[in-house]
């Protein structure tokens, strides 16, 4: 082995352990380009096709990530998320809500204010808290 390939494959290697650290897809469709620059370096071709073919590699690689679901981070309000805030999806009762769709409930323990989400009607009864913004529970009928 020369020593274009030795740095070729050193670089890949070096790139799949900083994939492995940060867990990202990407470094490893650049650790493929290059490990298709050091194959071509074992097949004695030119470093200007070796560098080529390396890049064309990792694009390619690339561009089919981001076309699969693992190359598009899929971020959900954490407001939202049942996974951050465990309210999210509780049910609690409110009796009368004020001409602005508000409220103030006891819920686990405490007072809370409380929101109606926009599309339901200002009735009273059992919802179902959609959102956390802040101190304010945004709620939804159940």
């Amino acid at each position: 082995m020369s020593a274009q390939e030795i740095v070729w494959f050193t670089l890949a290697v070096l790139l799949v352990i900083g994939e492995l650290m940060t867990g990202t897809f990407y470094l490893l469709m650049v650790a493929i380009g290059l490990l298709a620059g050091g194959l071509a370096a074992l097949a004695g071709l030119g470093f200007p096709v070796q560098a080529v073919l390396a890049a064309l590699v990792a694009v390619i690689g690339i561009a089919g990530l981001w076309r699969t679901r693992f190359g598009h981070a899929t971020r959900e309000n954490a407001a939202r998320n049942r996974n951050v805030n465990l309210d999210i999806g509780e049910m609690l009762r409110v009796d009368a809500w004020s001409p602005e769709r508000r409220a103030r409930v006891q819920y686990r323990g405490a007072e809370w204010d409380v929101e109606l989400a926009p599309p339901a009607p200002t009735t009273g009864g059992e919802f179902r808290i959609v959102e956390v913004r802040g101190n304010v529970l945004v709620v939804a009928p159940k």
